[in-house]
């Protein structure tokens, strides 16, 4: 029998306070991370193709949003990824007044847990960033959920910050439809830009600060494994913090 996979990161398991104590043993995952975390374990990984149409924008940094499941993994991922130089962990699909970690948690404010990843095009294009996200990141697939966690405020989506962007990413999706990879239909969507509301700090450069937080060790440690392992040439060893 396969080892229980770890509970779902709700709001009982996710810390709310500041305390080293909180952030380090969360009394909700404890029992549940007995077992040792191995990327067998966790979410499968794919080869998403190259995409077809290559992203052509001008020199200068550039600002991509990005949302697929808990913040930290994608965080994580985008930070050890040569030529970006930020990936702030926030909140983006409502509105202010709703941008805080409790709130978003409900599942009622149509906010997602998302990633602002700033990056040089001149180092790496938005569609290869794209392939990283589709390869070792998320599970495009799953609806209003990825991996663990459940609800949409964890849905996948992408969020073009310009018209380059937003063809890019069009014409990906229409090419990962047609690839042949997944069996079910292809569930992330593109949403329009709103206001990105930075996340508390204590859910910054999450992983860089807690490499052995059960939840992470458990389900993002082996997204970062994978991205070394797929993209030897676009990792980097170093994190990259806010």
């Amino acid at each position: 029998m396969s080892p229980p996979r770890p509970p779902r990161r709700s709001r009982a398991s996710k810390p709310v306070a500041v305390t080293r104590a909180a952030l380090l043993f969360p009394l909700a995952l404890l029992a549940a991370c007995q077992n040792s975390a191995t990327a067998a374990s966790a979410e499968t990984t794919v080869d998403a193709p190259v995409a077809i149409a290559a992203a052509h924008e001008p020199t200068g940094a550039k600002q991509a949003i990005f949302a697929g499941g808990c913040f930290w993994g994608v965080e994580a991922v985008f930070s050890h990824v040569k030529g970006v130089t930020s990936a702030v962990n926030g909140y983006h699909g409502g509105n202010s007044g709703t941008a805080m970690y409790d709130m978003v948690s409900t599942g009622g404010t149509g906010h997602a847990e998302a990633v602002r990843v700033t990056y040089d095009p001149a180092v790496v294009r938005y569609d290869q960033l794209l392939r990283i996200f589709f390869s070792v990141v998320i599970d495009p697939t799953e609806r209003d959920r990825q991996g663990p966690d459940v609800g949409p405020q964890y849905r996948s989506a992408l969020v073009p910050m310009n018209e380059e962007q937003r063809r890019v990413a069009a014409a990906y999706l229409t090419q990962l439809a047609a690839s042949g990879l997944w069996h079910q239909k292809i569930a992330t969507r593109i949403e329009p830009y709103r206001t990105f509301y930075a996340a508390e700090k204590y859910h910054q450069d999450f992983m860089a600060r807690h490499p052995t937080h059960p939840y992470i060790a458990y389900w993002d440690a082996p997204k970062v494994a994978a991205l070394q392992r797929q993209f030897p040439t676009l990792y980097k060893p170093d994190f990259t913090r806010n």
